[in-house]
């Protein structure tokens, strides 16, 4: 639901009512266009009149949201957010950025040489993963909290902020004091009470989609963690699973501009995982930049060959390094 107030409509007014529509429940939005003022209510407004509201003297009209989601949808934030990000990066309206790393720690040597040739070709963030959900219980499962040790020491090394997924929340407390940007992996997209935590912690979350969801869920899924708290959201294109077998995922493209249109979050795309393959993450990085990707999330490995996880879909530093050359004069004539 929508507020729709008039221009004459002051201050007090309008904050005396945004008090009452929280006492019922619901998240208040405040929406300022160049022209109208407006309040976005989220949650369950059943028990709200919008022929009430339409009486309120300073109010213009009530306007009712179809979409399932809202915080994420544009309809409360017209124009595309632009988040702040630790270290000083801004993602989202024009402004990009790439994360990179391995898709696992295994040691101090590999994490610290790994961080300083992606800062050296221009990443922004260093991802690594220290808990690992695996497919197969007999699969490297990460190194747990001593993986998160020596990411902190690689950022400390290099000043890189760290991206890490969390599992679960049990390790809430941890994540919130060791990790700039706390990812969500795409088998816990809907699950719904972890949203929940890590949206009160008020901190940066990568959202990955669902290896079966829809756009309108994995824009549901970011309605939790905004409804919890954070207001720092980035949605991650990683493909998702159909009939066809010639890559790990189809990675979906038509994703960005889709999802664009319908929400302000920024949008990263995910080529390694998109396709489970090294040799297809070049073309498929440029062709998620063609499509107004805001950022890229690309999984590099010094040694992909000894990689204890994915390392068939890790590019080495020399070709991260080709690649974000290409990337940037890619976007200079975009």
């Amino acid at each position: 639901m929508i507020i729709i107030l008039k221009e004459d409509a002051l201050e007090a007014q309008i904050d005396e009512l945004r008090r009452d529509m929280e006492s019922k429940g619901v998240v208040v939005q405040d929406i300022r266009g160049e022209s109208k003022h407006m309040l976005g209510l989220a949650g369950d407004t059943s028990s709200i009149s919008d022929e009430a509201l339409q009486r309120v003297d300073f109010v213009d009209r009530v306007m009712k949201v179809s979409e399932p989601y809202k915080l994420s949808g544009r309809h409360f934030h017209p124009g595309p957010t632009v988040l702040d990000l630790p270290g000083g990066v801004k993602l989202g309206g024009g402004a990009f950025a790439v994360i990179a790393g391995p898709c696992s720690i295994e040691t101090e040597e590999q994490i610290l040489s790994i961080a300083k040739d992606v800062k050296r070709s221009g990443a922004s963030f260093l991802r690594g993963g220290a808990f690992k959900p695996r497919s197969s219980p007999y699969s490297f499962q990460g190194l747990g909290l001593d993986g998160l040790d020596l990411l902190k020491i690689a950022r400390e090394k290099t000043g890189l902020p760290i991206v890490s997924e969390i599992m679960s929340s049990e390790y809430l407390d941890v994540f919130a004091r060791d990790v700039d940007v706390i990812q969500i992996g795409a088998r816990n997209m809907q699950n719904f009470s972890l949203l929940r935590d890590v949206g009160s912690l008020g901190k940066p979350v990568l959202l990955k989609r669902g290896a079966a969801s829809t756009i309108d869920e994995f824009l549901q899924a970011a309605d939790y963690l905004l409804m919890g708290g954070t207001d720092r959201v980035i949605l991650c294109e990683r493909g998702i699973r159909t009939f066809e077998t010639a890559t790990r995922n189809t990675l979906d493209i038509s994703a960005v501009p889709v999802i664009k249109k319908k929400s302000h979050l920024p949008v990263v795309v995910d080529p390694s995982h998109g396709t489970g393959y090294w040799d297809l993450v070049f073309p498929m990085a440029l062709a998620s930049v063609a499509a107004g990707a805001d950022g890229l999330m690309i999984e590099v490995h010094n040694q992909p060959e000894c990689a204890l996880c994915d390392g068939q879909q890790s590019i080495t530093p020399a070709l991260f390094d080709q690649l974000m050359r290409k990337v940037n004069a890619m976007r200079e004539v975009i």
